[in-house]
């Protein structure tokens, strides 16, 4: 099943995965603590303006993840003091979903002291508390559901969230609390 692009969100580790037919000539590499997806050296030259874009964030004790630019605002309500709930609502309902072909939703979550994962698609907002592990995606599971996501950090997060059944993954993130502050790892394919 193709579902498009995925945020799990546990009460204490996440995972973001790239998944497209359009455009897979993409990676995720870190920048200064800050997991950007971009082109590959080998993508070919593209206007599209929605497939470059941060997909976690790090603020304070909390981490944000999300499928394009309203990562940043979200982190930015976040380290003005907003609460998860609120800047999580604020980003998504500000940029709304994707004027593109398919009017793609922008998902997004947050991990912190009270985590929350919502969606924006063309017929509304959706946000939700988080006590288990959760997913909302692009398509087909466009409303948060649980999901069986049992990782032990970072890596492992990025790792099941790129070898997940659903179609064409690309590339993945993951973010999990550790003792020492947010660890981040990410995958950009099957041997990576």
């Amino acid at each position: 099943m193709y579902v498009g692009r995925f945020v799990i969100i546990g009460p204490e580790v996440g995972a973001y995965r790239v998944s497209s037919r359009s455009f897979p000539n993409r990676r995720i590499v870190d920048r200064d603590g800050v997991l950007t997806v971009g082109p590959t050296p080998d993508a070919p030259e593209t206007d599209n303006p929605y497939i470059a874009y941060n997909c976690v964030r790090v603020v304070d004790d909390k981490a944000v993840l999300g499928n394009g630019s309203h990562v940043d605002p979200i982190a930015e309500k976040l380290a003005l003091g907003y609460p998860a709930r609120d800047a999580l609502a604020h980003g998504l309902l500000t940029l709304d979903f994707e004027k593109d072909d398919y009017d793609t939703p922008r998902l997004a979550g947050v991990l912190g002291e009270a985590p929350v994962i919502g969606i924006v698609r063309t017929d509304a907002l959706v946000v939700r508390e988080v006590d288990e592990p959760t997913l909302v995606a692009t398509y087909e599971t466009d409303e948060p559901e649980p999901i069986d996501f049992d990782v032990d950090g970072a890596r492992t997060a990025a790792r099941d969230a790129y070898d997940h059944d659903f179609e064409h993954a690309v590339c993945a993130a993951g973010v999990s609390r550790e003792p020492d502050g947010w660890d981040l790892a990410y995958v950009n394919g099957p041997g990576d």
